[in-house]
C-alpha cells in the first residue's frame, strides 16, 4: 500500500493524462456504438432560448410523428404548448423540462431521463449561432453516456458565440462527467 502510494504522489500527473485520455477514447466508441444501433434518431431534443427553435421543430415534428420532443428550459411553457398545438403536434409528445439554467445543464438534466427512455439519437435543435457550443457540450455529456445527435440549426442573425464560451464549457462538462458537478449559477 505505501508503495501505492509513493507512486501516486510522484506520478499524480500521469494518472490525470490516463482519465482524460482514457475520457477521449471512450466516448468516439460509445458514440459509434448508439449510431450502430440506433442510426435514425429517435427523438427531439430543443434547447430553450428562442421560441423560433420550437416552430422550427414543431414544423419538422409534423413529418416525424412517433417521435418524442424533449424541451429544455424554455422561455414561456403555455406559449411553447400553443406553438406544437397550432401545429397539430399532440401534448402527450412534449417533455418540457424546466431545471437547466445555462447550455450545460440542458444537457446534464435530461441526459438520465433520455437513458431512461432508451433514447440513443436524438435531433438537437438549436439556433446556428449557439450550434457549435452544443455540439461540443453534447459530444461530452450525451456521448459519455452511449447518446449520439444529428444537429439541426435553426437560422437567426446573431453572430457565432466566443470561442472561449466553448472552452468554458467543455470544460465544466469534463467536470460533469467526473464529479456529476456543473458549476453552474
Amino acid at each position: 500500500m505505501k508503495l501505492l502510494y509513493r507512486f501516486f504522489t510522484k506520478y499524480w500527473h500521469l494518472f490525470i493524462i490516463a482519465l482524460i485520455l482514457t475520457l477521449i477514447l471512450i466516448i468516439p466508441i460509445k458514440i459509434k456504438i448508439a449510431l450502430h444501433q440506433a442510426p435514425q434518431p429517435q427523438a427531439f431534443f430543443v434547447l430553450g432560448g428562442d421560441p423560433k427553435r420550437e416552430e422550427a421543430t414543431a414544423e419538422i415534428a409534423r413529418w416525424f410523428p412517433n417521435l418524442s420532443i424533449w424541451l429544455s428550459s424554455v422561455p414561456n411553457v403555455v406559449e411553447t404548448k400553443k406553438i406544437f398545438k397550432t401545429a397539430g403536434i399532440n401534448s402527450t409528445r412534449l417533455h418540457i423540462d424546466q431545471h437547466a439554467v445555462d447550455t450545460v445543464t440542458n444537457f446534464t438534466t435530461l441526459v438520465h431521463d433520455f437513458q431512461q427512455s432508451k433514447i440513443q439519437h436524438l435531433y438537437l435543435i438549436t439556433s446556428d449561432y449557439h450550434m457549435p457550443r452544443a455540439k461540443a457540450i453534447g459530444t461530452l455529456v450525451l456521448g459519455s453516456r452511449g447518446i449520439v445527435f444529428t444537429p439541426v440549426s435553426v437560422s437567426s442573425n446573431r453572430p457565432q458565440e466566443s470561442n472561449s464560451r466553448i472552452v468554458r464549457d467543455i470544460l465544466r462538462s469534463i467536470l460533469w462527467i467526473f464529479t456529476a458537478q456543473t458549476l453552474s449559477k
